[in-house]
Formats: structure tokens, sequence, C-alpha cells
């Protein structure tokens, strides 16, 4: 199957193809002898493994793992399994991170609707505060 055809089916452009190849993640294709790149019957697949790991948050370093776990067979489930439960965690604590985010900016959203003496912008005050205790940067024009 050719470049194309296996880039269409898998629903990526060819550089990914090629990116693939390069970080050892798709196995390099046979040549035809005009040179063109002729890929097995499992490229496809071993593609559309690759952008299904990515899509559930596995990193290419991580979904290179799993590649060779899936080869190995049931005794890869346990190892599968272990890094699917770090990338939860480490989801979890991405959600966390802008849970707070969020529940932060909202928070500044209210105070924006209080009267004028009546706000309290952390952030702002963040600034004065840094503002008030820094020395003013220096232009080039006041050396």
């Amino acid at each position: 199957m050719r470049t194309s055809e296996v880039a269409a089916q898998a629903r990526v452009n060819t550089q990914t193809l090629r990116y693939y190849e390069r970080r050892g993640l798709l196995a390099a294709p046979e040549r035809t002898g005009s040179g063109y790149r002729q890929y097995g019957p499992d490229a496809v697949r071993v593609v559309r493994f690759v952008k299904r790991a990515q899509q559930l948050g596995f990193t290419l370093d991580d979904i290179e793992e799993l590649l060779h776990l899936a080869q190995g067979g049931p005794e890869g489930c346990e190892d599968a399994e272990a890094m699917a439960r770090a990338r939860i965690a480490e989801m979890q604590r991405r959600i966390d991170e802008l849970t707070a985010m969020r529940d932060a900016l909202a928070q500044l959203v209210d105070t924006c609707r209080q009267p004028r003496g009546q706000r309290d912008c952390p952030i702002l005050h963040a600034i004065e505060t840094a503002a008030a205790t820094t020395a003013p940067l220096r232009t080039d024009h006041e050396n």
C-alpha cells in the first residue's frame, strides 16, 4: 500500500507517517523498483493504534512501549495497566490544577460585579505589591 493510501485510511497526513517512521513507531516500508514506499498490511492498524493512544493521553514514548507490549501478548497486560494507571493519575493532577484555576478565575469574575470599593482582585493586588517592592527597571536612555 502506498503512503497516500495508508495516510487516507488512517486519517493522517503523509508527514505524520514519515515522522512515525523516524520515531520507530512504524516500520520503515519496503521500496518499489521506482522508489515508492510500499507499506505492509498492518501499517494502517499501527497508525490508528498510535492516534488512539494519543487521544487517551499517552506520549509517543509511552506509545512506543505500548506497541512493544501489544506484540508480547497477554504478558504485557500488567505493564499496560500500570502505564494506564499512571496516565490516569497524571490526568487527575492536571484536572485538579485546571479546576483550581477555573475556580480562581470564577472568583475574580464575581468580584468584578461588586462595587469598586468592595472589589478584592488578588491578581491586581499581587501586581501592585510586587511593583511597590521591586526596583523599577532602567531603560537604556537612563544609563
